[in-house]
């Protein structure tokens, strides 16, 4: 069974559900939207993975809004951005005299997510000691306040986020497995911007929509030149760095149209060449086979197609830009289309999730993935390797 996707409409009724709207038409977003409409509907665990501004807690407030909990609280906690021996009184609270200073007793944030949900951003700063207290509350949600030896009961539900891969700290010892497998129930990876740049033009609009009217502007359009920039920049801070940009441009502008000389050096000889996004590829001395090297860089375009999708080929034919007729044609001369069917989703996993890289691509440990070749077999397209 593969991975159902939210239809057009559908997905309007989502974004409409949501304080935030999650932002982009591409595939990989609307498998996004997909995922976190089937994990809302569970109580379980959810972890999500990505880089740093993604939109994480974005999507941990949209699993939230769209959960039977939207009527309780959702408690967002930065594990990164407070020392170690403040962020057990925290997450727990403490009763009066259990430290130096603790003169009344207070609430912690498990408590105050009672009946909502908990956000535990960067989880993976979490020092070793309170990884522990942590998997216990998982485990039988119920804690003891820091000072205090009576525990107490709680109905919370935990999404973690993280911009690091676990299954790596695990391996180096910085993070617990038992709690890795504990908090990684149902995962959600969202991927970055540059692998959804044609959702880069409706970011900017909606960004200049916001920061316009937030401070009083008139509209502010972004001539053709300008965006084209825009969208062959790189975006290492994804969504958050758009955000950035785009409100700067707001604060500066006066004229009502952004120009490329509006754009700040960084992103302007930062964007490649359109000539230079080609493909390029040194020929051998002794020759190639232009046949095999062809036939191996489709092949993995449509594996990947196939992974980020889920075995949906709708998606996977919408991302390659072909017609979906057209492309289960071509799985099926090439013998593939039986082994998508083999690696669609169970249906005892879509149960569950009631998840993808569900994964929607689910974290390895280095581990290639299926469009990866042999070494000896590698061809260099550009920055891809196949």
């Amino acid at each position: 069974m593969q991975l159902d996707v939210a239809t057009p409409s559908k997905e309007s009724q989502i974004n409409s559900a949501l304080s935030n709207p999650l932002v982009g038409n591409s595939g990989r977003m609307r498998i996004v939207r997909a995922m976190i409409a089937r994990l809302a509907n569970s109580n379980s665990t959810v972890l999500i993975t990505g880089e740093s501004g993604t939109g994480k807690e974005l999507a941990a407030r949209a699993i939230h809004e769209l959960s039977p909990r939207e009527n309780g609280c959702f408690v967002p906690v930065n594990c990164g951005a407070i020392p170690e021996e403040l962020l057990e009184s925290e997450l727990f609270g403490h009763v009066r005299g259990a430290f130096t200073g603790a003169i009344n007793a207070r609430q912690g944030r498990f408590q105050f997510a009672h009946g909502g949900t908990l956000f535990l951003d960067e989880i993976a700063e979490m020092s070793a000691k309170l990884q522990v207290k942590l998997l216990r509350v998982l485990q039988e949600r119920q804690f003891e306040p820091v000072g205090s030896d009576t525990p107490v009961q709680v109905d919370v539900r935990v999404v973690a986020a993280t911009n690091k891969d676990l299954r790596v700290a695990v391996r180096e010892k910085k993070f617990r497995e038992d709690l890795f497998y504990r908090l990684n129930v149902l995962p959600l990876e969202l991927p970055p911007l540059r692998e959804r740049d044609s959702d880069i033009p409706l970011l900017v609009d909606h960004f200049l929509s916001l920061h316009t009217r937030r401070r009083g502007k008139t509209v502010i359009q972004v001539d053709g030149d300008a965006m084209a920039i825009m969208v062959r920049y790189y975006w290492p801070g994804n969504v958050r760095e758009v955000e950035n940009l785009v409100e700067r441009l707001v604060v500066l502008n006066e004229g009502g149209i952004v120009r490329p000389t509006d754009l700040p050096d960084y992103v302007i000889y930062n964007a490649m060449p359109q000539h230079q996004a080609m493909a390029q590829v040194s020929l051998p001395s002794e020759g190639v086979d232009l046949d095999d090297v062809l036939e191996k860089i489709e092949n993995g375009f449509i594996q990947q197609a196939l992974e980020r999708s889920r075995g949906n080929k709708t998606l996977a034919a919408e991302l390659l830009n072909l017609n979906r007729t057209t492309f289960i044609e071509r799985l099926r001369k090439k013998g593939m289309l039986q082994s998508t069917r083999r690696a669609s989703l169970p249906s005892a996993d879509i149960n569950n999730v009631t998840t993808g890289s569900t994964p929607l691509t689910e974290s390895r440990l280095e581990q290639p993935g299926p469009s990866k070749l042999a070494p000896a077999d590698a061809v260099k397209v550009g920055n891809l390797s196949f």
